[in-house]
């Protein structure tokens, strides 16, 4: 089980059965460890937001890191894959855990885009490491972001777990073919994706909700709403987190000063993005750059 160490958290939150997540926030000086057996109908999606993470399988005689910033897939129907998990310090992973039978109901009229549901493959192994995509980067910090007391907060988290395997699972072939489970029309999700494109292109000047509504070809109520089913959030909401996200990798590139990057992402002045800065980070845009060169 995992350890008990201060300035650490850990919680699991299930959903129905054969679905749950497990939520690690490291932030002390030690490695933490956690155990926990898994079956073999259970797919594993394990998400480093931050840090860096440790699982060994074979009784320890095989390892494999989980970097910042990337994630793992593991399937295997032929063997249990227990969870033998070191958390390093100052670590962040989610860990979604679905049944096979669960995951094929979320996504069985997609399973000629998901590799390992194709005919051929159902019955093999799967094993995937990769680079977590910045979409998916703002809902997993969403989630971590929840309010503990909200009364809502499970079905919000769930809600969120549905964006992320959606995004997660997005093939990404055609511009045209952005996955939704929740929206059957899909000449409103290609009218909301523009919608997502346009406020991303404008984010220095974005347009009213209104505007936008009428640019894409839709009323403002079908806007919100689907706007919020496809990317979990409003669109304004939405803009907020990419601008920070964006502004955040100015200032890593260390090309930009706190003004110019400010511009960049539509404020005129530097007070109202160092407080905006901080709304999302926790820290200003100074104290954020003096630290990565810490």
């Amino acid at each position: 089980m995992l350890k008990n160490v201060a300035g650490s958290s850990f919680s699991e939150i299930i959903f129905e059965k054969g679905f749950f997540i497990l939520k690690f926030q490291n932030e002390s000086n030690e490695t933490e460890v956690f155990k926990r057996d898994i079956d073999s109908s259970f797919i594993q999606l394990h998400y480093c937001v931050k840090g860096n993470c440790k699982f060994h399988f074979n009784n320890n005689n095989y390892t494999f890191n989980v970097l910042d910033k990337h994630s793992i897939f593991l399937y295997n129907p032929q063997q249990k894959l227990p969870i033998n998990l070191e958390i390093l310090p100052k670590t962040s992973l989610i860990s979604v855990l679905i049944s096979i039978e669960k995951f094929h109901s979320l996504f069985s009229q997609e399973a000629s885009y998901i590799p390992f549901l194709s005919e051929d493959n159902k019955n093999k192994k799967y094993y995937d490491n990769t680079e977590i995509k910045e979409n998916l980067l703002i809902v997993l910090r969403q989630i971590f972001a929840a309010k503990n007391h909200s009364s809502i907060k499970n079905l919000y988290i769930k809600g969120k777990i549905y964006e992320l395997l959606s995004l997660h699972f997005d093939n990404g072939e055609s511009t045209n073919n952005e996955y939704c489970p929740f929206l059957v029309d899909d000449r409103e999700v290609l009218k909301i994706r523009k919608a997502k494109d346009i406020i991303i292109s404008k984010m220095s000047e974005p347009p009213s909700l209104q505007e936008l509504a009428n640019e894409v070809g839709l009323n403002l109520k079908k806007l919100k709403e689907g706007f919020k089913q496809i990317y979990g959030d409003t669109v304004y909401s939405f803009l907020f987190d990419y601008k920070m996200e964006f502004a955040r990798k100015l200032l890593e590139n260390n090309k930009h000063n706190v003004n110019e990057v400010g511009m960049q992402v539509g404020y005129s002045t530097s007070s109202h993005f160092i407080a905006a800065f901080k709304k999302k980070f926790g820290t200003t845009p100074k104290q954020y750059v003096m630290r990565l060169s810490q």
